[in-house]
C-alpha cells in the first residue's frame, strides 16, 4: 500500500484519522421531502446536530458546498475534545489540557453556532427543537451526536468516582483520576472492564491494560500486581488477525482474561467490583481491586431514542453504504450515533465524512449517490509506552491495511503515528478541510 507520504498528500489515500477510502454503489432514487417546514426562529440549508469530530468536519465540508451563512451547528459544550489521545492521558503519557480546544476556535468560520441542546427532532416537519424552545428549520439534516456514557447503569457509579483507585478514560472528569489510581497501585488487583453495549473506541477498554501492565514492569510492581481483564464479550478482538495478536501478548505479560463477564455493580467505599456470568444469568462473583479502570455503558443520545429518525435499538437508521436516511431523503448520520455496522471510532467518522460528503452533493442535485462506504475503521491498539498494533478493517472484519508491513505487529513508529501525528492531523487537517 501507499507510504505515507503519499497517504498524506494524495486525495484518494486512507490515512485513517484524515482521509478515506473511496469506492462505489448503485442505488435508488428517492423523493425528497423539502418542502415542508414548521414555523421557526431560523432556518437554514445544511443543520448540523453536535459539535464533535463528526458534527465539524461536516460543517467544514458543507461550508464549501452551501457557504458558511448557510450551514449552522447545534452543540451546547464550550470545550471540544480529541478523545483518542485520553488513552495515553490514563496512562500518564499525555497532559489532559493536549486534548482539547475552544468549540469556537474548531468551528468553520462564518459557521453558525448554536450553543444549545437538541431537545427534539421532527423530520416530518423538517425542524428541530432546542432546550432553550428555540425552533429551528432546515433543508438537509446532519446528525451527529455522537455516544451516551451510561455510568449510572452500574450501581454505584457515578458517586463511586468519588472515591481513590478508580478511574475510567472514557470522561474527561474521571481520565485523571485512571493515572492517579495507577501511580498509587500497591498489591493486589488491577481490574479493567469491558460493558455488555455498544462503545467507542472498543479498544480502549484494554488499551489502558496494556499500559497499566507496562508502568507496574517499569516501577518494579509487576509481581504484586494481579492483572485481570473482565469483558462481556466472548473474544478478546472482533477481527482474528489482530486477536491473535493480542492473544500472544496477553499469554506474554500473564493477564488474565475472563469472558461474559459484565460489570454491574462497583462498592468503592469497599473496593469491591461486581459481575455477572453473561453464559449464566443472575449468577454473580465479587473481585477485590486495588485499581479498577471502568468503561461504562454506552447507549444512543436520549434524544434521539425518542425520535423518529432512530431503528429499534435507538441508533439513527442510515443505509450503511451512503449515510442516507432511510427513510428521511434529506436526513443523514456520521459517526458514534448511527446504526452502522462497524467499530465506532474517529478514524470511521473520517472515513465517513469523505463518503457523506459525496452523497450530499449528488443528492442536492438530485442525482443518485454513486459512493459507498466499505465500513473502513482503524484502532491503534496501544500496547505499551512505545508499541502499537495498528488495526485497520472494514464491514466483513477483514484487514484493510494502509501500510505494506504486517500491521499485526507491534511497532514504535505506529505509537509515534498515534501519539503524535494523529492529534497534528486531527485538529489541522480533519477538522479544517477547506475551512
Amino acid at each position: 500500500m501507499a507510504p505515507l507520504v503519499a497517504v498524506v498528500s494524495s486525495p484518494r489515500a486512507r490515512l485513517f484519522a484524515c482521509f478515506l477510502r473511496l469506492g462505489t454503489q448503485q442505488a435508488g432514487p428517492l423523493q425528497l421531502h423539502t418542502g415542508a417546514c414548521c414555523t421557526a426562529k431560523n432556518h437554514y440549508e445544511v443543520l448540523v446536530l453536535g459539535g464533535g469530530s463528526g458534527g465539524i468536519t461536516m460543517a467544514t465540508r458543507m461550508k464549501r458546498r452551501v457557504g458558511a451563512e448557510n450551514v449552522a451547528i447545534v452543540e451546547p459544550s464550550e470545550r471540544h475534545f480529541y478523545q483518542p489521545i485520553w488513552t495515553l492521558v490514563g496512562a500518564g503519557a499525555k497532559e489532559l489540557s493536549s486534548s482539547d480546544r475552544s468549540t469556537l476556535s474548531v468551528i468553520p468560520s462564518g459557521v453558525q453556532w448554536i450553543q444549545d441542546r437538541v431537545a427534539e427532532l421532527n423530520p416530518d416537519q423538517n425542524c428541530i427543537r432546542t432546550d432553550n424552545g428555540k425552533e429551528i428549520s432546515y433543508r438537509y439534516l446532519i446528525i451527529a451526536l455522537g455516544i451516551q456514557l451510561d455510568y449510572e447503569k452500574i450501581k454505584g457509579l457515578p458517586e463511586g468516582f468519588a472515591y481513590p483507585k478508580i478511574g475510567s478514560n472514557y470522561s474527561v472528569k474521571t481520565v485523571e483520576k485512571t493515572w492517579k489510581a495507577l501511580q498509587d497501585f500497591k498489591e493486589g488487583n488491577a481490574l479493567f472492564t469491558f460493558p455488555n453495549t455498544p462503545v467507542k473506541c472498543a479498544g480502549a477498554p484494554q488499551k489502558i491494560m496494556y499500559l497499566s501492565e507496562a508502568y507496574f514492569r517499569k516501577t518494579g510492581k509487576r509481581s504484586k500486581a494481579n492483572i485481570i481483564f473482565n469483558t462481556a464479550l466472548g473474544t478478546i478482538f472482533g477481527v482474528k488477525k489482530y486477536a491473535d495478536a493480542l492473544q500472544e501478548i496477553i499469554r506474554e505479560r500473564n493477564v488474565s482474561v475472563n469472558y461474559k463477564h459484565n460489570l454491574i455493580e462497583v462498592r468503592a467505599d469497599k473496593q469491591e467490583a461486581v459481575f455477572e456470568n453473561l453464559d449464566k444469568p443472575g449468577e454473580t462473583h465479587v473481585i477485590h481491586y486495588e485499581m479498577l479502570h471502568v468503561t461504562p455503558p454506552m447507549s444512543s443520545p436520549d434524544v434521539l431514542k425518542r425520535s423518529p429518525v432512530a431503528d429499534s435499538a435507538g441508533w439513527v437508521d442510515v443505509d450503511k453504504e451512503t449515510l442516507q436516511h432511510k427513510k428521511y431523503p434529506n436526513v443523514f448520520g456520521i459517526g458514534d450515533c448511527t446504526n452502522l455496522p462497524t467499530s465506532k471510532t474517529a478514524a470511521a467518522v473520517a472515513a465517513q465524512s469523505g463518503i457523506l460528503d459525496r452523497t450530499i452533493s449528488l443528492i442536492m442535485k438530485n442525482q443518485t449517490p454513486t459512493k459507498k462506504y466499505d465500513g473502513y475503521t482503524s484502532c491503534p491498539l496501544v500496547t505499551g509506552y512505545n508499541r502499537v498494533i495498528l488495526a485497520e478493517f472494514d464491514y466483513t472484519a477483514q484487514p484493510l491495511e494502509t501500510f505494506p508491513f504486517d500491521q499485526s505487529k507491534e511497532r514504535i513508529s505506529m505509537y509515534l503515528m498515534k501519539a503524535d501525528m494523529m492529534p497534528f492531523l486531527y485538529w489541522n487537517m480533519m477538522l479544517r478541510f477547506n475551512a
